[in-house]
């Protein structure tokens, strides 16, 4: 079992998950620049008890990496990224963000959480589709991690 490094509030951090797929749903579908979309969320009164730092650290990543991340889903999914519903994009994108670049967060958690807000947000069956994917994913970004 991983201990939780000290500071970190996973509660704050699973609202900055969630918060981070609705901006990152935003930016998809609006094609505004990351910024303005980072700073509408901020404006937003529930941001004060989620992770602000965390939040911007997924967002600035994934826009900064989105064709890496694409690369890396593409062996695990079943069409093109454009063609999957916006929701689940925008939940294998962050996850796939986590799981190349933040190795100090678990594979599992990183699974679980975008199972969770896939659940919240996305189709009746979308969390079922992101597991599958990410699954694959983490065996091959983080297998010697996921053996352990």
């Amino acid at each position: 079992m991983h201990s939780r490094p000290e500071g970190i509030d996973l509660a704050a951090r699973s609202r900055a998950r969630r918060r981070a797929l609705q901006a990152l749903y935003a930016w998809q579908m609006s094609g505004s620049s990351m910024k303005s979309v980072i700073d509408q969320f901020r404006h937003e009164q529930d941001m004060e008890v989620a992770d602000l730092e965390y939040f911007e650290d997924l967002l600035r990543g994934v826009e900064q990496h989105v064709p890496e991340l694409d690369e890396a889903l593409k062996p695990y999914i079943d069409r093109e990224v454009e063609q999957i519903d916006p929701i689940e994009r925008a939940a294998l994108r962050l996850a796939a963000y986590e799981l190349k670049h933040r190795p100090d967060v678990p594979y599992r958690v990183i699974i679980n959480e975008a199972i969770e807000v896939t659940k919240r947000f996305g189709a009746d069956h979308g969390h079922s589709y992101v597991n599958g994917v990410l699954d694959k994913l983490a065996a091959h970004v983080r297998g010697a991690e996921k053996q352990g």
